[in-house]
This record gives structure tokens, C-alpha cells and sequence, in this order.
């Protein structure tokens, strides 16, 4: 697989699913723009690897993507890959969900994709090639107890690229989604202390409790996720337009 001469851009490329997938774009010769919040951690995880590029971008904020999209495409070209990883993951019970929480996350994981896709799509003409791939989640095809924003917020970008890839038809640009379970990365080592704070169990005993959610019982690793984006990246999926593939171990819906 050779992206030399491409230009890839990944949301939330600073740690877990993104940047692993960012690695493996830059192996595979793509100048990588690398987005996030927190321009210290990008620069970091950057140095010493040249085709990694951070860009401090807030994709819950329209300006910071407008301008950022913009000035990353002014550098290195039409955005020909683009990873709309960038989400958070909370949760709450429904009757204790305020409009604040359901916003914050509806902005983040819902209309960072949207601010996303546009501006990228923006920098291709219709005749260029192009993967558009989102990280949506097994949330996205199910409901999550006690998750009901991030489950309709999941729910919702695989709506986005269906549409997406039925306004694109008959072009060389392509729309997935990628859905996987529960994957050992900072996030669920995160949620791990905060379950095993509520309910009184040991982290280890939390996160053997979110590996069940998975239909084969085990924390799923970074790896799995980036191979499957990588094979959408290829020629060899050039057909593949429209579909949610299920990372989890099983069938989940």
C-alpha cells in the first residue's frame, strides 16, 4: 500500500485509535495532519517522524475547523484521506442527563464530523480520489444503558456517511464507518476508575466488566481498528461505500 504523495488528516491523532492509525498512514507515505486539542501531546507524539504534521484544531469549535482544514490543505494539499476520529465518551442515566452534557457531546462526536467531512471534502474536486472514514462505535448500532448522547451521537455519523455516500455516488470518494467495541486505550482506562469508583470494584475487575461488552470477551487493541482502516484506504476497497464494519469480536447487530 503506498500513499506517497497523498495528504491524510486524523482527528483526535494525539493518542489511542487515532494516532496508531496516523502512524501507519505516515508508514504507508502519506503526510499526516494530526489534530487536537492539546498542541503539546501532537508535537510531541510528532517528533522524529517527519510525515506527521500536529495542528491544534477543536473540531467542536467551526472556526478552529474552517481555518484549520484550510491552512493544512494550503501546506500540503487536498485532503485525500480523512479520519474523523476526534470523540468523547460520557454517560449518565437519561432522567439525569442535562441538555449541557447531551450538547457537549452531540457537538464533539456529531458535528465535529460534519464540520470535518466538509471542510475536507471542500478541498477535493469531483473527479479526485478520496476515503472519508469515521470512527463511529458498536454504539452506533446499538444502544448503550445509561450512554443515550453517545449512542444517538454514534447513531448519527452512520447516518452521515450513508447519505454521504449516496450524494458522492459514481465518484472516486468513498464513506465508511468503522464500529468498534470497547478498545484498550486511555478512554477506557479512564471509564475503568471511574466504574470502579462507582461500583465499589477493583479497576481490574472494571475492566474485565467493559471486555465483556465485547462479543468475544476481550479488550480489543488498537491494531484491529488501524488494519481495517488501512484496508478501506486501499484499492482494494474501492467498492466499499456506504457499510459499518463491526470491530467487537462477534456480530453485534
Amino acid at each position: 500500500m503506498d500513499h506517497a504523495g497523498r495528504h491524510a488528516l486524523v482527528t483526535g491523532g494525539g493518542t489511542g485509535i487515532g494516532l496508531d492509525i496516523a502512524r501507519a498512514l505516515a508508514a504507508a507515505g502519506a503526510e499526516v495532519t494530526i489534530t487536537g486539542r492539546d498542541l503539546d501531546r501532537l508535537k510531541a507524539v510528532a517528533a522524529g517522524t517527519p510525515r506527521l504534521h500536529p495542528l491544534a484544531m477543536d473540531v467542536a469549535d467551526e472556526p478552529s475547523v474552517r481555518d484549520g482544514i484550510a491552512a493544512a490543505a494550503g501546506a500540503r494539499g487536498p485532503i485525500a484521506i480523512c479520519i474523523a476520529n476526534a470523540g468523547i465518551a460520557e454517560g449518565a442515566p437519561f432522567h439525569r442527563e442535562t441538555l449541557d452534557q447531551w450538547r457537549r457531546v452531540m457537538a464533539t462526536n456529531l458535528d465535529g464530523v460534519f464540520l470535518t467531512f466538509q471542510g475536507a471534502l471542500a478541498t477535493l474536486g469531483r473527479e479526485d480520489w478520496g476515503r472519508m472514514i469515521v470512527i463511529s462505535s458498536i454504539a452506533g448500532l446499538r444502544g448503550l444503558k445509561g450512554a443515550s448522547a453517545y449512542t444517538a451521537s454514534k447513531h448519527g455519523v452512520i447516518g452521515l456517511i450513508r447519505a454521504l455516500s449516496e450524494e458522492n455516488m459514481g465518484s472516486r470518494i468513498t464513506f465508511n464507518a468503522l464500529c468498534p467495541g470497547y478498545v484498550d486505550t486511555a478512554i477506557v482506562s479512564r471509564n475503568a476508575t471511574e466504574i470502579a469508583a462507582r461500583q465499589g470494584m477493583t479497576e481490574a475487575e472494571a475492566r474485565a466488566y467493559m471486555a465483556r461488552g465485547n462479543r468475544h470477551k476481550t479488550l480489543l487493541q488498537t491494531d484491529e481498528v488501524t488494519g481495517a482502516a488501512m484496508w478501506l484506504c486501499s484499492e482494494a476497497a474501492r467498492s466499499v461505500n456506504g457499510q459499518t464494519i463491526q470491530i467487537a469480536g462477534g456480530q453485534v447487530a
